[in-house]
């Protein structure tokens, strides 16, 4: 492994091109899998239904099953959604970090990611690989790369052949943690799925 003039190594080189990769084929309708510091994701532009549509199709994901929304910062958020002052304070005290803020959305944000629902589940992924992606193509789906019902792709080993052929480009990040996100509704104080944090998101619920 050596290092370019910039300080990169040949590895990280690859992976930006292949991050590049993968943002041009977001911006153009397609999907990439990216990993984050849970599982590896199955991104398409978020705002795209067409291209969210393609994602419920790989994963053969029930479409009365909400999809999230990645983006590379909790202030990117106000974009696409319309937080409270307190969703944000929540936002700055856990983003990024493996944790899904479920919070209204903005009319652009289309029916097929919410299943018509009037909020959205946000994810600001605390992996470097997954915000150079998103600053360059958010939002991007946040949802695990595999099909549902089969376990989540902890590599790019792991992956389904079904997310291969569907995925035009695949980041390969090499293997992360598992697990997944923590899901919470701050405004209606609900976990609806509790993964790491989420003692602490209680006791700040509580606290706040």
């Amino acid at each position: 492994m050596t290092d370019d003039a910039d300080g990169t190594t040949d590895q990280e080189a690859t992976v930006n091109d292949t991050v590049a990769e993968a943002a041009e084929a977001i911006r153009h309708g397609q999907l990439a899998v990216y990993p984050t510091e849970t599982v590896y994701g199955l991104g398409a532009d978020a705002l795209d239904a067409d291209a969210v549509e393609r994602v419920f199709a790989a994963k053969n994901r029930n479409r009365e099953n909400p999809v999230s929304l990645a983006v590379p910062d909790a202030e990117s958020t106000t974009e696409y959604t319309a937080p409270s002052d307190r969703e944000r304070a929540f936002m700055e005290a856990f983003l990024p970090g493996p944790v899904t803020v479920v919070l209204e959305r903005r009319p652009m944000v289309p029916d097929a990611l919410t299943a018509g629902r009037d909020r959205v589940g946000v994810r600001v992924p605390d992996h470097e690989i997954a915000l150079s992606l998103l600053r360059e193509a958010a939002p991007v789906t946040a949802t695990s790369a595999n099909v549902s019902g089969r376990p989540s792709a902890r590599g790019v080993a792991d992956l389904d052949d079904r997310i291969r052929e569907s995925a035009t480009v695949v980041v390969d990040g090499g293997e992360t943690p598992g697990g997944g996100s923590t899901v919470v509704d701050v405004a209606r104080e609900e976990i609806h799925r509790r993964g790491p944090l989420a003692d602490d998101i209680e006791a700040w619920l509580a606290e706040h």
